[in-house]
This record gives structure tokens, sequence and C-alpha cells, in this order.
């Protein structure tokens, strides 16, 4: 058992919340069921939905290039922290992100049940203060604490915490990013308001781990589709966490205000700004003016240029994420229907194997990242060594262009006259890699591909997009640059890739990552989440990930390390993950913006002005033109009292 020493706060009470005894449907929104997904624009949502507004100060309207006028530090403005981000977000309705940024936001704006140490990674208590199991394991009982609020001043219950688990056990459209952690449940009740029940059909060893964001039930009730609700379009959104999302536009920015109710306490930075940046060299030349405060994702030439800058720190240090090559293995749904247009050779183990034989993992790991990550071999980084695992000499897959050349000839696929090789259809062997346009690395590697695959008789188009998601789910791609951050309990990584993440039906959006579908890694999968032993449930994700390797349908490049760097003049100390040699952004928690404390005397990080600007914007059009030059002149004396990058 862990416990936390509660707060003594009241909680109002209220019925117990049990799925059996669930209220009536607001009008025109149907009970919770499993229903189809559905098609054409969805039902609507009534004005109450998720964007009831918070019991705080209006917020200064925001300009709409996300651009901040505000301190980051003196002058008595408020204390903005920027981050330069590059990856669009996917949804802000956490019963459907999936991606780094969005599923970093919604650890922000909400509490989970369990919260991971910075230190060490360990589970502790967020929402719950303690819990236990019964002795067949099949019982869960979660105490919540009782000085946790929402932002609009609601007591946050265990009703909310059943709702939320419920909702997606019983709605297949709201299982798309959590659904592997409740698949195993039988019942999520609530007694009171302070204790949370889960019925296991069977053991289940994440259930200190259990990723999900919990969310108000009385906004989230009213929602009706969720398949297609994306939660950004009512702002501020209620939440429990550190900081409340009060806007939001895509591909543009995305803001988040201190939550002074956070029972941790609030954080010391009064906002952060999410701004977004598609080109990386953007991104580091505005951390060099200062207009942003945090930077990631740094190739190596700007980690090399940046770390002789006054006033930067960059942070280079071991990471949490895999980079691995994909292959199409047939996109396919769980109701048995196939669709795509994945290359047909790619479905022969032969030729798999041949494409990463003839991929040289050390000349990347040494050209392209410069020695800044680690040779790729298992599916879990090496951070988590417990889990960490490397093929046996005489499995793994290595440099051999050879072996490669003699792969293909046995499979049929010879060298034609012009030394393309083809089918005995005569189709050639030419493929589609998916690229994400942002990635440097992505690019980088794949000229090295088009090379080594080139020298095989192979053709290759690297296919470099801004959204990659929408051929990826359709299955139009032969191949594709695959990655995911790893959280210290590796279950819903491993999740991706069992035959329950695939989507229902080919319209429907499934959890998983790459289509894969093997029967024997779900039994591995199975038996390793109902372990409780740690060293022997160590040995079956080890299993596990010897399996997904031996059948060929992705292969892990390298570990990239996280280098990233932020300006000491805007932010004087940030909390890494974990605290020797760990990473600030996409934490396994909260920890690095809660923590964040601002610089002393920083001016406004705009130096043409255009945060004075922006403040005048939401003054109103209703100043005359002399008030509005008065201002702007005091303004722009504030913003250069200091050099803010």
């Amino acid at each position: 058992m862990v416990t936390q020493v509660p707060s003594s706060s009241s909680v109002p009470s209220a019925p117990a919340f049990d799925p059996a005894r669930r209220p009536a449907a607001a009008a025109g929104v149907p009970p919770p069921s499993r229903r189809p997904r559905a098609t054409g624009t969805g039902r609507l949502l009534t004005a109450a939905v998720a964007g009831a507004l918070l019991v705080l100060p209006p917020l200064p309207a925001a300009a709409d290039d996300g651009r901040d006028g505000d301190s980051n530090g003196g002058g008595g403005g408020r204390k903005v922290l920027t981050i330069a981000v590059s990856q669009s977000v996917d949804s802000l309705s956490p019963f459907r992100a999936q991606r780094l940024v969005s599923t970093t936001v919604h650890r922000l704006a909400y509490e989970y049940l369990t919260n991971y140490d910075v230190t060490d990674g360990r589970p502790i208590p967020g929402l719950a203060t303690s819990w236990r199991s019964s002795p067949d394991k099949l019982t869960w009982t979660y105490t919540i604490r009782q000085n946790a609020r929402w932002s609009d001043g609601r007591a946050l219950t265990a009703y909310d915490a059943a709702w939320t688990f419920d909702k997606i056990l019983t709605d297949e459209n709201a299982a798309t990013a959590s659904g592997s952690f409740t698949a195993n449940f039988r019942q999520v009740t609530a007694p009171d308001a302070r204790t949370l029940v889960v019925r296991l059909k069977k053991p289940q060893a994440t259930m200190v781990a259990l990723d999900v964001p919990i969310v108000p039930r009385h906004i989230w009730e009213k929602v009706g589709d969720f398949s297609t609700f994306n939660n950004d379009k009512r702002f501020p959104v209620v939440g429990s966490g550190p900081f409340v999302i009060t806007d939001f536009k895509i591909d543009q920015y995305l803001r988040l205000r201190a939550n002074p109710s956070f029972w941790r306490g609030a954080p010391k930075f009064d906002e952060l700004l999410l701004k977004y940046y598609k080109d990386g060299d953007a991104a580091v030349a505005a951390l060099r003016k200062g207009e942003v405060s945090f930077v990631q994702g740094l190739t190596p030439a700007q980690a090399k240029a940046l770390a002789g800058e006054r006033s930067i720190r960059v942070n280079d240090a071991p990471g949490r994420r895999f980079l691995a090559l994909a292959t199409n293995p047939g996109a396919r749904s769980r109701d048995g229907k196939t669709f795509g247009s994945g290359h047909p050779a790619l479905l022969d183990p032969a030729v798999r194997k041949a494409l990463f034989h003839a991929v040289d993992r050390r000349t990347l790991v040494e050209k392209v990242f410069q020695g800044h990550a680690v040779e790729g071999d298992g599916y879990i980084p090496p951070r988590y060594a417990a889990y960490f695992w490397k093929p046996a000499a005489g499995q793994r897959i290595g440099y051999d262009p050879a072996r490669a050349a003699a792969l293909l000839d046995r499979a049929g696929y010879r060298r034609n006259a012009d030394g393309r090789r083809a089918g005995k259809d005569g189709r050639p062997l030419d493929f589609r890699l998916l690229c994400h346009a942002v990635d440097a690395h992505d690019r980088a590697i794949g000229k090295y591909l088009r090379e080594w695959w080139g020298e095989l008789g192979i053709g290759l188009r690297v296919d470099c997009l801004d959204n990659v998601s929408d051929p990826w789910l359709k299955g139009d791609y032969d191949l594709a640059f695959d990655g995911w951050s790893v959280n210290p309990d590796p279950d819903f990584a491993l999740a991706i890739h069992t035959c329950a993440a695939l989507p229902a039906t080919p319209r429907d959006t499934g959890s998983t990552d790459n289509f894969i579908c093997d029967r024997r890694y779900d039994e591995l999968y199975a038996a390793q989440s109902a372990e409780y032993d740690p060293a022997v449930r160590a040995g079956l994700v080890k299993r596990l990930q010897s399996r997904l390797y031996d059948t060929g349908y992705m292969n892990v490049l390298a570990y990239p390390n996280a280098v990233e760097a932020y300006r000491t003049d805007q932010i004087a100390s940030i909390t890494t993950m974990p605290g020797a040699a760990g990473n600030i952004w996409g934490q396994d928690g909260y920890w690095s913006w809660w923590s964040a404390v601002p610089a002393a005397g920083a001016g406004d990080g705009t130096p043409d002005g255009t945060g004075a600007r922006t403040i005048l914007l939401a003054l109103g059009a209703a100043l005359v033109p002399a008030v509005v030059l008065a201002i702007l002149v005091v303004l722009r004396r504030r913003a250069t009292v200091e050099d803010r990058e």
C-alpha cells in the first residue's frame, strides 16, 4: 500500500456512481452505449459541453499568431513561458489524443490516479492517495484525495474517476487513446466520493500505472459522439492539473494558464504558450532572439551552435523514445476487412528482412545523429534497464548487404536488365516511405535508405508530409518512420501492436500503431499484463520484444537522445526526469513545467513591440489614439529594461 497524508478539506456528499444507475441522458444526447461511429458531421454538442467557464479572472485576448507580450519575470506582468513545438496536436480530447504533444498537454491539464516519481519513475500518489488490492488481485480500491478540485471550483471526486473509466470501457469511440487500460475491467464503481473500486476479469499488473486523464463528469457526460468531439471549441477547458487550457489554434499555438487551485500548489509561471514551428531552424532563431523560452528536438548542428550562446543552456540526455522503420503488414480491421495500398511484396518476410539487413544503424547514429543517439535493438529504450532487450547474435538483423541480396534472390526478386528487382509478376520493388516533414532526422535517414536500397535494385520514394496521420490510418503507405515515447511501465507501448488495437472496421480509428496482429505476440502480451512479480514480468516483456522483432514488421533504428535548449535569462531552474541526466520535454508527468522557476528581471521577449500590440488588442478598440500611444510607449520601455534573448 502507498499512502499520503490527506488534506482536511471536506467534499460534499453525492450519490454513489454505479454504471447500472446512470442519470438520464441530456436532451439530444443518447445514454452511454457501444454506438457505431457516426458518419458525416456526427452529433452536435449542447452549448454547455466541455467549455464551461472557469471561476477565474478573465484572460486577455490572444493574438491570432500566438505571440505573447507579457512579462516573463519583472515589471509586475504575467510570467509566460513560451515553448516551441513542431508536432501538431491531434486532439484535445483525452479520449482520442495519442501524439506526444497532445498527451503532454493532457498531463498538464488533468490529474491521473497515480503519477511517476521524478527521480526514478516509480508509481506515486496522484488523485489517489492510497490503493490496495484484494488477495486474488481482482479488486482494486483507491482512496481519492480530498483537496483536489476542478478549475471551475467544483470538487473532484471518485464519481469523476469512475465515470471516466466506465466511459472508456463501455463506449468504443471513447477508447481510442486508453482502451488498453480498461479492456480487462469488469466493473468500475464509486461507493462514495472518496472511494473508487475497480473489479477485474483477471489480474492486471498496470493498476498503479493507469495513464488515463480523469475528466470532469459534469462536463463530459454532455458529449454525444466521442469519435468526433475534439474539445477544442470552447475555452477555458475545465481540468484539474497544474495548468488550464485557455486557447488553441491548430498549427499555431496553444495556451495554458496556471491553475491556482492545483492541489500540489500553483506553478510559478502564470502561463505556458506552446508555439508551433514547422521549421526547426526558425524555432532555434526564435530562441536566440528571445521569442521562445524552450526548444526541443534539436539536430546535432543546432545543439552545437547553441552550446556556445550566452544565456542558453543545452540539455542532452538519454531519451525515452525509439525511432523505427515500420512496414505496412497489410492494413486490416477486426471485422476481417483489408484496406489500403501497401506493396504486397512486404507481406513476404524475406523481403522485409532483406530491407533491414541493408540498413547500417551505426552509420545513422554517427552521421545523422552525430553521437546523440544509441544504436537500436529492442522495442524498449535502454533508459528502462529492467525491460531493455537485445537480440541474440544469431537473431540480430545486422548490416549485411550481401545477405540482403541473397534473400531477395531466393525469394524470386531478381535483377532485370536495368539492375532493378521485380517479382515474378513483373511488379518492381519500388516502395513509398512516409516521412515527417518537420523531422530533419527522417529526411536525412531517407537519403541513406534510398542509396542503400538502390544498390540492391530497390526503388524508394520518400514522402515527407506535414500530415502523415491520414495516409497512415488509411493504410496508404509501404513503409514509415515510426516512433513512440515509452512510459516507465511499457504496457501501453506494447498494447498498440495487439490484435485488439486494430480498428473495428476500416472506417474506424483503432489504437493500433501499424496494423500488426500476431497471436503469439498477443499471448505474451496477456501474460505480462497479468504478472505481478517484477522479475517474471520483465522476462515476459523481453520475450514479447523478441517476438515482435522476429515478425519483422518493424525494426528499431535508434534511441535518440533528448536534445533540447532553454534560455537561462527566462527560466532560472527546471526539473529534468530523471533528476540525473533526464529530459525536460515529454516527461512522464508534469514536473518540468510545474517546477520551472522564472528568471528575475526578464523582459517581454518581443523586441519589435509585438507584445505591446497584443496587449493593446486585448484592451479593445475603445481606447482613444492618445491613450493607446501612451500605453505603447510605457510598455515598450518596460520591454527593453532587460535583454531577454
